[in-house]
């Protein structure tokens, strides 16, 4: 990574950006309904629950905290709308729940990456994404780290979630950002839009040293998407009773692995 390239990645607080001019957060019923179009990505799923299982809820001593970040680089533009919905709904789930705050990463543009404050009320979440837009850029994955990391060091984080589609960066420098993250117990879910091979073998990795876990998405798979977060969002906020009141194939998939 040559100077430039360090310079864009730099770190400084960040915060959420005034709503780009027509950006929606709406998705059709067609693709909130649409079959899995790979089933072979369950193997996929099936890892990401297992790694779930491992991982018992802190809400027992306070609030569970979920740090949830996004690529929002040009390249993601395509499909934008439709994941945007998907991860403004997937906590609308916890709503009936509480016990979860959670806080909006993300990266775009010449080096910009900002995170909102911590909320605890699906609307409100809902409400930061639809006013996040893509622009052209590289990733900034390693910033995301370090944000989680230095979140973390203040007060306990239960999970990090990624939502991305590729990987532009030094996989040795996200890896050893990754293994501090580790050290503070901060598990990292990644979930890769589309099948980048580069980004693919950098968010195995992460999610392996982290003891998270790695799933990988596109159109045809929106609704289990949908239904598996928002299950691992319930979890994360309220254990397996909560879980249990939850309907869904997301939730009854979750329900069975930790029998």
């Amino acid at each position: 990574m040559s100077d430039q390239d360090k310079a864009k990645t730099g770190t400084r607080k960040p915060e959420v950006a005034p709503a780009p001019a027509g950006t929606r957060g709406e998705v059709s019923a067609e693709a909130r309904q649409g079959p899995l179009a790979h089933p072979a990505a369950d193997a996929d799923v099936a890892e990401f629950v297992r790694r779930i299982k491992e991982i018992a809820p802190r809400t027992q001593t306070g609030r569970g905290r979920l740090v949830f970040a996004m690529d929002a680089t040009m390249s993601r533009q395509p499909t934008w709308d439709m994941a945007l919905a998907l991860q403004g709904e997937m906590f609308h789930a916890v709503k009936a729940v509480g016990g979860l705050d959670v806080q909006l990463v993300y990266f775009r543009g010449a080096g910009e990456c900002r995170a909102s404050r911590w909320v605890s009320d699906a609307d409100a979440l809902a409400a930061l994404m639809v006013r996040v837009g893509c622009a052209g850029g590289f990733t900034q994955i390693g910033k995301v780290l370090s944000h989680a990391r230095g979140e973390a060091g203040k007060k306990p984080v239960s999970a990090l979630v990624y939502v991305g589609d590729c990987m532009e960066e030094d996989i040795d420098d996200l890896c050893g950002r990754a293994g501090e993250l580790a050290l503070l117990g901060v598990p990292v879910f990644l979930f890769q839009e589309g099948a980048d091979a580069r980004a693919e073998k950098a968010f195995r990795e992460i999610a392996r040293l982290t003891k998270g876990a790695y799933c990988r998405f596109d159109a045809g798979s929106a609704a289990q998407l949908k239904e598996l977060l928002s299950a691992v969002a319930v979890y994360a906020a309220g254990g397996r009773k909560a879980l249990a009141a939850l309907s869904g194939r997301g939730a009854r998939l979750l329900l069975q692995q930790l029998k």
